[in-house]
């Protein structure tokens, strides 16, 4: 490396340190490119090595492994910054990614590879043997196929925006997450194709529109990327609720109390964010000092990104070096509506208090349940028609919270509305739904949204879940079925911390579909991939004094004192709790 090239590295990371909030780095970075790493299948994976400038001797190593390319903006954003900032970081394309040999089925090879690649690493001479992981997404996916069956253990781990379990927000609730799964194939098919493939395009956009639109669904890749992918065709071919395809990418269920230590940051619109916190709750409770924050994000948006480098930074600078602990609550959370950060203990606060609003025959919404017998409300939900859904957590835009209000015109979507607010309701917690409803097929979908409406009737999407019925998994815990055929159906919506402010109101929406978020259901029982014809779908929802459908959220009761104040700014750098 020239003076001149060193001199513009200095420039590029002392910029990228001011515009990310990062302490300043002391150092430069070296890079080693295209190290073979040998699998016991004798396929070899190419990493990049870099390290700080004039590192000599074995050193800690910070290991990610990724299937988006370890060059470019990968390598600028994990492997320059962290190296800057004192850190040896080896960066690894996944298997059949960026010149890494091998075919990439997503999820299919990340444990096997990822341990021997550990394995690798510990033998080199530039490693002491102190090994750390840290990634968001896919590569936070890495890290779990590695993390519990590491030996020796990692030092630590940093999974961002992700879960143990992988494939949940593909099949949230059991229903099909078309679009994010779609948008994701395409992002794969064309991310080595140059960087023109990979624009936003008015033409990419009304493509991906057509094609999850289309039935059957098993061809969609070919529509949006002239090519099938293995991701999409498992996707489609493994939706079934007792197909036990996607087990070995699942590792929720391991002993997490033989975890390193952990942190992690995710946002309130991430797809992966009910997965996360139960995995955070989970390690806690096994005595696991994990952290967790949560920002005003959506997948991937640039504050999150940013929050994730600030985070590792501290985080490896304590871990791997003799940087302080992380200090504050363990849970560090944005109040969306407001610019507060809330500072928690626990997950789900034990402060906040539960309440219950009830689903009204004359559509309201009320904190007392029905006291007479009332008829059902009625609508037909319609496969050739299904019901729209728009915002939420999408990894293509506009996600987020967008206006409901030509939804909730539809004639198959059912909107109870509450009183305007006398104080500020801080909603902080989980979410839930129960709802007591009968259909006239037995595969269906239940699909629940609260939204914040404002004084000029705008209603803005906060939370939502969906449960698909299937024969075959019905009844369950979460779906009772009565003597007359209605079924109470426990619905897990978004967990949230958001505050709606006096004057507005919430209103709960209840449809059965929200398309083309998640799949149609033809109500047929036809396998996602090939099925082509539906049938409508009767529906009645009950709110009678024996059948009480109802929402559930947690209100945060502040002292006057403590009520945090001020209005949302998403761009919000992290802060204290005003």
């Amino acid at each position: 490396m020239t003076d001149r090239d060193g001199l513009l590295r200095g420039v590029v990371g002392r910029t990228a340190d001011v515009a990310l909030g990062l302490p300043k780095a002391n150092n430069g970075y070296e890079v080693q490119r295209d190290l073979a790493v040998p699998m016991p299948d004798g396929v070899c994976l190419l990493g990049d090595l870099y390290r700080p400038t004039g590192a000599s001797g074995p050193r800690p190593v910070v290991l990610i492994r990724l299937p988006y390319g370890r060059a470019a903006l990968n390598g600028l954003a994990f492997g320059a910054t962290f190296a800057r900032h004192g850190h040896q970081v080896f960066i690894q394309s996944t298997r059949g990614t960026f010149g890494s040999g091998g075919h990439f089925r997503p999820f299919s090879t990340e444990r096997e590879d990822g341990l021997a690649t550990l394995e690798w690493v510990r033998e080199q001479a530039w490693c002491d043997g102190r090994v750390a992981m840290t990634g968001g997404s896919y590569f936070g996916h890495t890290q779990w196929a590695v993390a519990p069956y590491a030996d020796p253990p990692l030092v630590s781990f940093a999974p961002h925006v992700t879960s143990a379990r992988i494939t949940r927000p593909f099949y949230e609730g059991g229903a099909p997450a078309i679009l994010n799964s779609l948008a994701w194939t395409e992002q794969l098919g064309r991310q080595e194709r140059g960087i023109l493939a990979q624009l936003p395009t008015p033409v990419r956009a009304a493509r991906l529109r057509r094609a999850v639109r289309a039935l059957p669904l098993q061809a969609a890749d070919v529509a949006v990327n002239g090519t099938a992918h293995p991701f999409w065709r498992d996707f489609v071919e493994h939706a079934e609720p007792t197909d036990d395809f996607w087990a070995g990418t699942d590792h929720s269920t391991v002993d997490m109390n033989a975890l390193p230590p952990a942190t992690a940051v995710t946002g309130w619109w991430d797809l992966f964010l009910p997965g996360q916190l139960a995995d955070v709750t989970a390690l806690r409770a096994a005595g696991n000092d994990m952290r967790l924050v949560i920002g005003p994000w959506l997948h991937g948006e640039p504050g999150e990104l940013k929050a994730m480098l600030v985070s590792d930074i501290a985080w490896l600078d304590h871990q791997l070096g003799d940087g302080p602990a992380p200090d504050g609550a363990p849970f560090r959370v944005a109040l969306q509506n407001t610019d507060a950060w809330l500072e928690l203990e626990e997950w789900p606060p034990s402060e906040a208090v539960p309440e219950t609003l009830h689903l009204h025959a004359d559509r309201t919404l009320q904190p007392d349940p029905a006291t007479a017998p009332a008829e059902p409300s009625r609508f037909v939900y319609d496969p050739t028609d299904p019901t729209p859904s728009v915002g939420g957590p999408l990894l293509k835009g506009p996600g987020k919270q967008v206006d409901n209000r030509d939804i909730e015109r539809r004639g198959d979507v059912l909107v109870f509305t509450g009183s305007p607010l006398e104080a500020d309701l801080d909603i902080v917690g989980d979410v839930s739904a129960r709802i007591h409803v009968r259909h006239s097929v037995s595969h269906a979908d239940v699909f629940v949204r609260i939204c914040d409406v404002d004084e000029k009737g705008r209603s803005l999407n906060v939370v939502d879940g969906i449960r698909r019925l299937h024969p075959n998994t019905v009844p369950a815990d979460d779906v009772r079925v009565g003597d007359d055929g209605v079924l109470t159906v426990d619905v897990p919506l978004f967990p949230t911390a958001y505050r709606v402010v006096a004057g507005h109101r919430l209103r709960v929406q209840v449809s059965a579909g929200a398309f083309p978020r998640y799949a149609r259901n033809l109500g047929t029982g036809d396998p996602l991939a090939t099925g082509r014809d539906g049938v409508p779908c009767h529906v009645e929802i009950f709110h009678d004094a024996e059948r009480p459908s109802s929402v559930t959220l947690r209100r945060m009761p502040w002292p006057e004192a403590a009520s945090p104040r001020g209005k949302a700014d998403a761009a919000n750098e992290l802060q204290p709790v005003s």
